[in-house]
């Protein structure tokens, strides 16, 4: 199965996938769609499966795997990944595991293969599932906006959220049983894509703490902390976060 996915600019431009994260679906990259379709890049954002247009299928089935069959569906032998929390830890397993496929890659606010959650996120997992418990899918949906968006993001942004977000949690209600396969063990010194990991200083605990490890791990990555941003610097200040994207798309 195909991933549903929107694709845009130059037929021979740099390939730029972007990822999303698992509270959202690809309308989330909207601010930077067009702005590097115009820059010459040749755009692609896949929605994951049981997110936004993509239904879970029934044949097993791994969100890595997936982002493969589309590069394969599009004849793109390498391209540049941008992951989104979620969306990073995808990124990082489709990096280690298949580093020739990979030719750069942009981490904001990643998840990271094997990361064990603090306190503080199961605490979060257990105030939504009081929400998703009681039916209240809205509520929940408005509770992860509240938890992720960092302090710059406007009402557009919360709006986008809760969207996203209250639409992952219908088409959860639909699914029954998972397909999805175990996830593999990764090397991520076996990466060899020029690498940025971008963090949030408003960011949850968890995730402030994988973007400052990350570039340990990774063979020559670079690594920034926002400090104005939470979890989804890509909606909370678009243009900022899409100059930093350039840019680094540019050099890479």
């Amino acid at each position: 199965m195909i991933v549903s996915h929107d694709v845009d600019g130059p037929a021979d431009g740099p390939v730029v996938v972007l990822l999303h994260s698992s509270v959202a679906d690809r309308r989330m990259w909207e601010p930077q769609w067009q702005p590097l379709i115009e820059a010459g890049f040749r755009v692609v954002r896949p929605d994951f499966r049981t997110c936004g247009d993509s239904p879970a299928g029934t044949a097993p089935y791994s969100d890595a795997g997936d982002v493969l069959d589309l590069l394969d569906h599009l004849g793109a032998q390498r391209a540049a990944l941008v992951g989104s929390s979620y969306g990073g830890r995808i990124a990082l397993q489709v990096a280690a595991l298949h580093p020739e496929r990979v030719s750069s890659l942009l981490l904001l606010c990643p998840a990271r293969p094997g990361h064990e959650p603090s306190a503080e996120l199961r605490k979060f997992g257990a105030a939504e599932d009081v929400f998703l418990d009681a039916g209240d899918l809205a509520g929940a949906a408005e509770f992860n906006a509240r938890t992720w968006l960092g302090p710059d993001a406007g009402a557009d942004a919360h709006a986008l959220v809760r969207a996203m977000q209250l639409r992952n949690f219908e088409i959860g209600l639909t699914v029954t049983g998972s397909h999805e396969l175990p996830e593999p063990e990764v090397d991520l010194a076996a990466i060899t894509a020029a690498t940025l990991v971008v963090g949030g200083a408003h960011d949850l605990l968890d995730f402030r703490d994988i973007a400052a490890e990350l570039p340990s791990l990774i063979p020559g990555a670079d690594g920034v902390e926002l400090p104005w941003a939470g979890h989804f610097p890509s909606l909370e200040r678009p243009a900022e976060t899409t100059r930093l994207m350039l840019e680094f798309l540019a050099r890479a």
